[in-house]
């Protein structure tokens, strides 16, 4: 999942994206309501953490806009204020969650998973291609029953390809889905995890390479 996180706080937002970042996420930061609206109209995302609070205005002002605008990625809405009336007003702008300052880290990655798996981009509990099997919920990877250790990384591009499975992928999407903006795009990130997920998933290979597209993952022929 990449996740984009609108947060000023000096201390906050590196910490929340250094947090996210380790859970697996991909994710790019904004500090302002300008930023955010820049990134989301130009990235894909599948989710927006946005504190209410933001130097250049309410943030629900913007959801709002989003929303009129046709944006419809999940947000889910950070803020210290926790009365009922701010609540009902995040989700009138349009948000999908709301979450009180202070949080638990834990808990904002459980909701983010839970708003990546709803409508905009919708994923199956388990993905099964040939006797290769992906859990959504728990991250877990099983090949003829056998459970397989996989980074975060690996996961993420695993789950990207067998969401497609038989279509080609090129290495520009896999950048752009399971890394963020502090990705070098002409780097060889994308063959190194391919070429680790070869090795862990084994034979018969499941991912095909395309000269100059980039990868697909197909059931043995």
């Amino acid at each position: 999942m990449r996740v984009l996180v609108v947060e000023d706080d000096n201390e906050l937002g590196p910490a929340l994206t250094s947090g996210l970042r380790a859970a697996g996420f991909a994710v790019d930061h904004a500090t302002s309501r300008a930023e955010a609206d820049l990134k989301v109209w130009v990235n894909t995302y599948d989710c927006v953490i946005a504190d209410r609070g933001l130097p250049d205005g309410d943030v629900l002002e913007l959801l709002r806009t989003w929303r009129e605008n046709g944006y419809t990625v999940p947000v889910l809405v950070l803020t210290a204020r926790g009365a009922v009336e701010d609540r009902v007003a995040g989700f009138a702008h349009g948000a999908d969650d709301y979450l009180g300052k202070p949080f638990a880290l834990a808990e904002l990655v459980a909701r983010v998973r839970a708003l990546g798996r709803r409508e905009q981009h919708p994923r199956l509990p388990q993905l099964t291609v040939a006797d290769l099997t992906l859990d959504v919920p728990t991250h877990r990877v099983r090949r003829s029953g056998v459970l397989l250790t996989l980074t975060a990384k690996e996961f993420a591009v695993l789950e990207a390809l067998m969401l497609r499975a038989g279509e080609a992928m090129s290495r520009t999407e896999l950048l752009e889905r399971c890394w963020d903006e502090m990705s070098e795009p002409a780097s060889n990130v994308v063959d190194v995890v391919i070429r680790h997920l070869r090795r862990k998933l084994g034979p018969p290979d499941l991912i095909e390479s395309l000269r100059g597209v980039g990868y697909r993952l197909n059931g043995p022929a």
